[in-house]
């Protein structure tokens, strides 16, 4: 592998490392996004479309949060109605934001969980 490969590999390593969101199994073993027939995050989200858009968002922190404005348009200006924090995280709006229920904490970070509180926030990581 040349040097070029490896670094771009180790980049994205970082990348998802940062930026995607690792969740449990019900059983509290990690799991990893698969779009298998019958895999658990099939079974989660596949019957819907729009949650399934809404949980890739919130999955791989590519959502219309201030976290997402600041690694690809830093030029722009952006404001959060939350008004706790001068910029909108995804672990924010998991744990602190008072936008949204807090149904989260009150639990583990499991892919049901996740999904409950997808469902319970449909303004979460949704565009506008």
């Amino acid at each position: 592998m040349s040097k070029e490969n490896k670094k771009s590999l180790s980049l994205l390593s970082s990348f998802l490392t940062r930026n995607f969101l690792d969740l449990l199994g019900d059983n509290l073993n990690p799991i990893k996004p698969s779009s298998s027939k019958g895999s658990p995050w099939l079974l989660q989200f596949g019957h819907s479309n729009s949650l399934c858009a809404q949980a890739s968002r919130a999955i791989t922190n590519h959502a219309p949060i201030g976290e997402y404005r600041l690694r690809f348009f830093p030029w722009e200006s952006f404001t959060y109605s939350c008004g706790l924090y001068s910029i909108e995280t995804r672990r924010h709006i998991f744990h602190k934001c008072c936008r949204f229920n807090d149904y989260w904490n009150l639990r583990r970070d499991t892919l049901s969980h996740f999904s409950l509180f997808l469902q319970f926030n449909p303004s979460a990581f949704v565009f506008p």
